[in-house]
């Protein structure tokens, strides 16, 4: 079979105005309360795209670790590629696909970090060997093997053995807070459901339906 021949049919629902909260947050948080109680694999996976100081985008998948009325919340390296290009660039925009549900979810807004205090609660929270090697990675940098960056973790967690391991300074949170949010509905022969949230006047949600 060629590619030009995959194709799915989506016709498990729709989605109407009448069927949205009054807030994308709250039906943010809708939506993934139904991919959690679906059994999505990784419901949290989200594809974080970012734009360089010269302009050449780049994306990868990330986890959301997060989300409140003030936006999206993950955690990286900040000296990583993407942490250089929202030091440099702070707008990001968000997909989430979930393909057993025929959803995905679009979002865009102005990136910050979150407090040292948030970061290091996080950190704290993972386990101990995601703590070294997110503490022994130079995220990005080119290295010349992986013996080196194995090495770097024994070598933590010998100095760490008996001691919390101290949230490192290039290590933290970042919170995405939304301007455009977009729900999208698959629908049978490609007409999708479109619906978008965007900021209007005094920052008042103005919910659009787009073509698909």
């Amino acid at each position: 079979m060629s590619l030009a021949d995959l194709r799915t049919e989506y016709q498990l629902r729709g989605l109407s105005e009448n069927d949205l909260a009054a807030d994308p947050i709250e039906q943010f948080g809708t939506w993934f309360d139904q991919a959690l109680a679906a059994g999505v694999k990784e419901p949290n996976a989200m594809a974080l795209a970012t734009v360089a100081a010269n302009g050449r985008p780049s994306v990868r998948m990330v986890l959301l670790k997060g989300f409140d009325a003030t936006g999206f919340v993950f955690y990286t390296n900040y000296e990583s590629r993407k942490g250089r290009e929202l030091s440099a660039n702070p707008w990001a925009a968000i997909a989430i696909h979930w393909v057993d549900l025929e959803r995905q979810i679009r979002i865009e807004g102005r990136v910050e970090r979150v407090s040292a205090e948030q970061s290091a609660a996080y950190f704290h929270s993972r386990p101990v060997a995601s703590q070294l090697s997110a503490a022994a990675s130079h995220q990005s940098e080119v290295i010349p093997n992986r013996m080196v960056l194995e090495k770097r973790v024994a070598d933590l967690e010998a100095q760490f053995a008996a001691m919390l391991v101290p949230l490192p300074a290039e290590w933290g949170g970042y919170r995405l807070a939304p301007s455009v949010v977009e729900f999208w509905q698959g629908r049978p022969s490609r007409l999708h459901d479109r619906l978008r949230f965007r900021r209007g006047v005094d920052d008042a949600w103005v919910v659009e339906r787009l073509a698909p």
